[in-house]
């Protein structure tokens, strides 16, 4: 009896329920952030009360507002799960319609991790991966809004590891005569930017804005405000000078005032690009890995991307009129892979020299043309829509000045400039064809050098209108997947032969490869 019951095969043992996850709970906090920038929406809805004299609904309809609103958030977090499987993840998702999606490792391109200033001090992060599926946009790939960031990170290692087949086995002793393995190559840093690079790149990066927010705002709270005082109305200025007995003086001394809004003028920009430069490119990296190019930046929102270095279509290396004299530029990749949800370029070096940013051209094997580069310019007609611009600005000038406005000597100072600008740009206008690419040059306040490998132009189109037909010439405009922030890609007004050889070649290379 006992040895029947030996032979008797074992019970099988029930399959592993699924180890499904949610969100952190701290999800729930940010959707209580997120509720800010929300309830603007509501203002309508409380100035229809206050209007019509229902104060006493307001704070009712405020607190409604906020428990649906969390609610909502509550549900949402309850009905989204997500499982990381040997080799895919599946995601799970919506309250009344639910959708149920699988993404395979090796069909993701990249994981992003990103983490706001609220994220950071939870120690939570989101995490976005990006399957190509739609182009260069967002809307088909997918995301874990909030987990914690070591798990975050350990996600991102495991789908890595899985899609460069690098998946270690547990160490076992070596065989006689067998080498032992080869350690895994680290990442190599390519570029990293200092406080004091980003101090200097952030007084390169003048700007206004912050003074037309703070201007927009007062103008647009002026009634709100506990002051009666507008630092943007000159009436007030004068008002307030009136008071103090010193209208006299400011009248008699202008030249002070003028150069005091001057000065104040350069402080703000120049505190204002410092500002900007320090919050996106704090701590400042970029490392080579194995498949990509990985940029890590930001200081009160981190972001992690990476670049796929077979996805990079073209490269653009931007400067500025000053920048250019101190030999400051700017790299930007274009890439199938989209930079997050905000820009179709990848800033990949904000502010370097030349020096340093050839050797991150290399790693996508682009190479910048020397400096004893043959250029070809395109024709001087592309400066007609400035000089027509110039001409209406212009009679715009004499028509004020006709009707008494002094502002037309305004307008009829800045017609020679525009003009000037206009042709001066188009001396700028430079291409140059080269073994394995086209490099196009163009831009006089803000210049720019395009780097377009011919395996990355999917269209070259060729065209003429009725201004560059009698001249002979024509525009070439390259089709390149991912698109561009910055502008299209093109070669206008050249000669209509140049043009058709030129197209020629790069399909024909193109073929080839």
């Amino acid at each position: 009896m006992s040895d029947a019951a030996a032979t008797l095969p074992a019970a099988e043992a029930p399959p592993a329920e699924p180890d499904w996850q949610r969100l952190h709970p701290a999800t729930l906090a940010l959707a209580i952030v997120r509720l800010g920038p929300k309830s603007f929406n509501f203002l309508p809805a409380v100035a229809a009360l206050g209007f019509t004299g229902n104060w006493v609904w307001i704070v009712p309809a405020l607190l409604a507002f906020l428990l649906f609103s969390l609610g909502a958030a509550w549900l949402g977090w309850m009905r989204f799960r997500f499982l990381v499987g040997d080799d895919e993840i599946v995601i799970e998702s919506g309250v009344l319609s639910r959708q149920h999606r699988t993404i395979p490792f090796d069909r993701i391109q990249d994981v992003s991790i990103e983490q706001g200033l609220i994220a950071r001090a939870l120690g939570i992060a989101r995490v976005g991966f990006e399957t190509g599926a739609g182009g260069a946009g967002k809307e088909n790939d997918a995301a874990l809004d909030a987990i914690g960031l070591d798990a975050a990170q350990a996600l991102r290692t495991t789908i890595r590891a899985h899609r460069s087949d690098a998946v270690a086995a547990p160490a076992t002793p070596a065989s006689d005569g067998a080498p032992p393995a080869a350690p895994a190559a680290e990442d190599r840093l390519l570029f990293a930017m200092t406080p004091r690079r980003l101090l200097v790149a952030g007084l390169f990066n003048f700007s206004l804005a912050a003074l037309a927010v703070v201007g927009a705002a007062m103008q647009f709270f002026d009634d709100l405000l506990p002051f009666d005082f507008n630092v943007f109305s000159i009436r007030d200025w004068t008002d307030l000078a009136e008071r103090y007995g010193l209208d006299q003086w400011v009248i008699a001394h202008r030249w002070i005032a003028g150069v005091g809004a001057l000065v104040s003028l350069l402080a703000i920009g120049l505190v204002t690009g410092v500002a900007t430069m320090l919050l996106a490119n704090w701590n400042f990296r970029l490392t080579r890995e194995p498949r990509a190019l990985r940029r890590t930046r930001g200081l009160t929102t981190r972001t992690d991307v990476a670049i796929p270095v077979r996805r990079v279509q073209a490269a653009i290396l931007v400067t500025g009129w000053i920048r250019r004299r101190f030999g400051w530029h700017e790299l930007r990749l274009q890439s199938l892979a989209s930079d997050g949800e905000k820009e179709r370029d990848h800033q990949i070096v904000p502010f370097a020299r030349l020096a340093e940013i050839d050797p991150v051209l290399g790693e996508v094997a682009i190479a910048r043309p020397g400096d004893d580069q043959h250029w070809q310019h395109s024709h001087r007609i592309v400066a007609l829509g400035g000089l027509v611009g110039a001409t209406f600005c212009a009679l715009g000038g004499l028509v004020s000045l006709g009707f008494g406005q002094p502002v037309g000597w305004a307008a009829l100072a800045a017609a020679p400039l525009i003009a000037a600008v206009a042709l001066a740009g188009a001396r700028l206008h430079r291409w140059a064809d080269l073994p394995a690419m086209v490099a196009i040059r163009r831009g006089f306040w803000k210049p720019k050098m395009t780097l377009l490998p011919h395996a990355s132009v999917q269209s070259v189109d060729l065209k003429t209108d009725f201004i560059l037909r009698p001249l002979g010439l024509a525009t070439l405009v390259f089709g390149v997947p991912g698109g561009s922030a910055l502008a299209s890609h093109e070669i206008p007004a050249i000669p209509l032969a140049s043009a058709e050889a030129l197209r020629s070649a790069i399909l024909a290379a193109r073929g080839r490869s």
